[in-house]
C-alpha cells in the first residue's frame, strides 16, 4: 500500500525493540540507526506535549543522516499519571513504586512522532488512556523480578504478562502503548 516509498531510504531512529517490531508491520523496508540524545525537557512544558518534543529533538540528533530520498523516523513515548511524568525506572524500588501508583487507576500514554525529510517535517501525538486493575504485591514484585523493564516509561509494557493480567480497559490505540501509534505513522507515510 506504500509502494510510492519504495524508491525513498527509510530510517527508524530508535533503540526500542517494539517501535522496530511495530514499523516492520506496515510491510515497508527500514534501516536502523541510534545515538545517544540527551532526553531532557523544559520542566515548565505540559506533560502531553513532551513527547513531540522529545521526537523532534531526536529528529535533530539524526538530521545529518538526510538525504535526497531518506525518511527520517522518530518517537517518544511518555506515561503521564495525574500531572506527573513516569519515566524509565532507574531500579527495581523505583519500577514498584510507579506500578503502584498506576495499580488501580487510570493513566494516559501519549506517543509523540517526527517524520522528517530534507523538503519537510510534520510531527504528532496520540494518547491513550490505560486502566490498570488493583495488583498486590506479589504481582509487582513477580512482573519487575521477571521482565525487568527498565526500558519502558512507566516501568511497564502492555505487551507483556502485566498488561495480560492487569489492563482492565484502553481507551485508544492499543499499539500507541507499546510505542507507536502506526495507524498515524500510515497515514503520514502516504503523504510522503
Amino acid at each position: 500500500m506504500l509502494s510510492h516509498l519504495k524508491s525513498k531510504k527509510i530510517i527508524l531512529a530508535s533503540k526500542s525493540p517494539r517501535r522496530q517490531e511495530l514499523l516492520k508491520g506496515l510491510d515497508i523496508q527500514f534501516e536502523i540507526k541510534t545515538k545517544e540524545v540527551d532526553e531532557s525537557y523544559p520542566l515548565t512544558m505540559k506533560p502531553e506535549q513532551v513527547p513531540v518534543f522529545l521526537a523532534e529533538k531526536k529528529a535533530d540528533a539524526f538530521v545529518d543522516l538526510l538525504e535526497k530520498d531518506t525518511i527520517l523516523i522518530t518517537s517518544d513515548t511518555i506515561v503521564i499519571q495525574g500531572k506527573n511524568i513516569l519515566e524509565k525506572p532507574n531500579s527495581i524500588e523505583e519500577g514498584k513504586a510507579m506500578i503502584r501508583k498506576l495499580s488501580g487507576q487510570v493513566h494516559t500514554v501519549v506517543t509523540g512522532v517526527c517524520i522528517r525529510t530534507l523538503e519537510k517535517s510534520i510531527s504528532f501525538s496520540d494518547e491513550t488512556r490505560v486502566l490498570f486493575t488493583d495488583l498486590t504485591d506479589d504481582e509487582i514484585d513477580y512482573y519487575m523480578k521477571n521482565y525487568q523493564p527498565f526500558d519502558k516509561a512507566g516501568s511497564y509494557g502492555v505487551q507483556e504478562w502485566i498488561g495480560y493480567v492487569g489492563i482492565e480497559r484502553l481507551e485508544g490505540s492499543y499499539y500507541n502503548v507499546m510505542g507507536l501509534p502506526v495507524h498515524k505513522v500510515y497515514t503520514a507515510l502516504k503523504t510522503f
